[in-house]
């Protein structure tokens, strides 16, 4: 119990970092991690590494120019830039379609989850029931709103803190259950693109996925709702340190795993949770159940943040201050609720709803580099504290690689349309 206990404050000292893999690990990157693995193994684990080294060098960025100045992203852009409006509003409209997509394809894939597991347990059930998914669907989103009308930061956190700790423990088991060989985990670090169809538009959901924009944009409005200023610069370095491991090593282990499960018998994911049936003769029901929590609570730790993200942006570009408690921020959650809806109500495959949500989500990343590499750097604001060598070293190569890695999603989506 000691060690639980010591674990549980070790878990909120790095409060915002955990909003962060909430953000970055949902069952979009499940779907991603786990689709890559059974189609190409370990060969995309170098742009793993790329985007989790990246995202630690963006967090660390916008965290520092958060506590050092009090500022918040969209309301700085706005205020402090050149063309700053429409920079801010650029932004926000892009992540708020990027994550009010990617909530579509979230619900769809946690609602047909848990009916999967249902019918692994209750074999009677019928396959794929339409009213069966949908009738989940709603009665997920109902309860994830019902959460977030307590409007207090500490409890957001607590609640994604029990999510993505289910969640990083199940994929680790479930790694260790089918673990590939050492000498294909170490091949993946050489850089290479499969070449076949999809492997364009895998690398760029990928990195939407991982160096996902909102992740760095609501940073600085989570570390004011933690209540942190220059005297934690130390706890902010620390966060996001810790924020860029957890999200490496989460995802290794479920790519890991759908390679060890899947990649050598050649079957790979094209529809909800291929993953149940290959693991169980594999591994038994046991296991199914454990990768199941893990992609539950991927799905669960990913839809209070994206359902605050709309609210949270249009109060940072009107006054830089967060409200959980606003009747704003009511109104538009529960529009949010409603469009998450969209993939169950229509019956679509919500894995491709998600890869192409991600891909679309790296659009925005160049630009919100950009924005942060001039505040960090402005003498005025920051003082002493404004960004090194290394700092700037990294977002310079975070802006080149997001650059490239824009122009790959753009081909793999012209690709994917054509055919």
């Amino acid at each position: 119990m000691h060690f639980i206990k010591r674990f549980w404050y070790l878990l909120l000292s790095v409060g915002p970092g955990i909003f962060c893999i909430g953000y970055t690990i949902g069952t979009g990157s499940v779907t991603s991690m786990a689709k890559s693995g059974s189609q190409f193994g370990m060969q995309l684990l170098w742009v793993l590494l790329l985007s989790c080294l990246f995202a630690w060098v963006l967090m660390e960025a916008f965290g520092r120019y958060a506590i050092i100045t009090g500022g918040t992203s969209i309301h700085s852009f706005k205020t402090r830039l050149k063309g700053g409006k429409l920079i801010a509003l650029l932004v926000m409209v892009g992540i708020i379609v990027a994550q009010w997509n990617s909530l579509t394809g979230i619900l769809g894939l946690s609602a047909n989850g848990i009916y999967e597991v249902m019918r692994l347990f209750l074999p009677k059930l019928p396959e794929n029931s339409y009213w069966g998914i949908l009738s989940l669907a709603i009665v997920l989103i109902l309860i994830m709103y019902s959460l977030l009308l307590v409007g207090r930061y500490s409890f957001f956190e607590k609640l994604l803190i029990v999510f993505v700790t289910l969640m990083g423990v199940s994929f680790l088991l479930s790694m260790f259950i089918v673990l590939p060989s050492p000498g294909s985990i170490v091949r993946g670090l050489i850089p290479s693109i499969p070449n076949v169809p999809g492997g364009k538009l895998m690398v760029a959901a990928f990195v939407g996925t991982t160096m996902a924009a909102p992740t760095f944009i609501v940073r600085p409005l989570l570390l004011k709702g933690k209540g942190w200023g220059v005297a934690n610069k130390k706890d902010q370095s620390r966060d996001a340190l810790t924020a860029a491991v957890l999200m490496f090593v989460i995802n290794l282990s479920i790519m890991a795993a759908a390679t060890g499960a899947m990649y050598h018998q050649g079957k790979t994911i094209d529809k909800v949770l291929d993953m149940v049936y290959t693991l169980e003769p594999v591994a038994g029901k046991f296991a199914v159940a454990i990768f199941m929590v893990g992609t539950l609570s991927a799905g669960l730790s990913s839809i209070i943040p994206i359902l605050m993200v709309a609210p949270l942006l249009i109060a940072d570009y009107k006054s830089g201050e967060l409200d959980t408690n606003s009747r704003m921020f009511k109104i538009i959650t529960a529009i949010a609720c409603v469009f998450g809806l969209t993939v169950p109500v229509l019956g679509a495959n919500p894995i491709i709803a998600q890869i192409a949500t991600q891909v679309a989500a790296v659009f925005i990343l160049p630009l919100v580099i950009a924005g942060i590499f001039f505040l960090v750097n402005n003498h005025k604001l920051m003082g002493k504290h404004r960004a090194g060598v290394l700092l700037n070293a990294g977002m310079i190569a975070a802006f080149v690689f997001a650059c490239i890695i824009s122009y790959t999603g753009a081909i793999a989506l012209i690709e994917l349309f054509r055919g």
